[in-house]
């Protein structure tokens, strides 16, 4: 049971963190918004004719700040989806399958993914000062979005790095100190004796 709720947040998680990647209003004026793989343009007070381009390729991006924005944030999400992939095999998996259920193999692709997330999206503004960015948002620099102001796709993506990282934490496993016991069994009365381990 808590392995198909953890496998279905995880999945939930993955599905929005693709969403804020592939969604263009990160940074927005009245006219324009970009995010980290697409961007959009419409005319004044026509926000319903849009025009949206997409990056395919890492040459097509900007600057360099934005290439490895966009690189980290790919490598966190593609983590992401793993784990998720991971849970819900743990999760719909015969018991005798997957021996090593509950292991911190998941929880260290969440954390790692919170991680590189993390470190994408502090990269993201630099992109802010290249000139792609200064035509858009006039007289932008490093984290200063000029006349851009923050849009949805950027907190959300915040919002995910955060929900990563707390679902890393809530899914590792509890390691709690037990002091071990020899087991001595004795045939002739069919008894379990627990003996305190002696320390040498």
């Amino acid at each position: 049971m808590v392995g198909g709720v953890w496998a279905a947040l995880g999945l939930s998680l993955t599905c929005l963190s693709a969403l804020s990647l592939i969604s263009p209003a990160w940074f927005m004026t009245p006219t324009f918004s970009f995010g980290v793989l697409t961007y959009c343009s419409w005319p004044p007070g026509d926000n319903w004719n849009q025009s949206c381009t997409t990056f395919w390729s890492l040459e097509d991006m900007p600057d360099a700040a934005w290439r490895v924005s966009a690189s980290m944030l790919l490598g966190g999400w593609l983590l992401l989806a793993s784990s998720a992939v991971l849970l819900l095999s743990w999760a719909l998996g015969p018991n005798g399958l997957c021996p090593s259920r509950g292991s911190g193999l998941a929880p260290g692709m969440q954390a790692a993914a919170a991680i590189i997330t993390t470190v994408g999206l502090l990269v993201f503004p630099v992109s802010l000062a290249s000139p792609f960015t200064k035509e858009v948002c006039k007289s932008s620099s490093v984290y200063h979005g000029g006349k851009c102001q923050l849009g949805w796709g950027y907190v959300t993506a915040i919002l995910n790095a955060i929900l990563a990282g707390l679902l890393s934490i809530i899914g590792w496993p509890c390691m709690t100190k037990v002091q071990r016991r020899a087991i001595f069994f004795y045939s002739d009365t069919e008894r379990i004796i627990f003996m305190p381990e002696t320390i040498k």
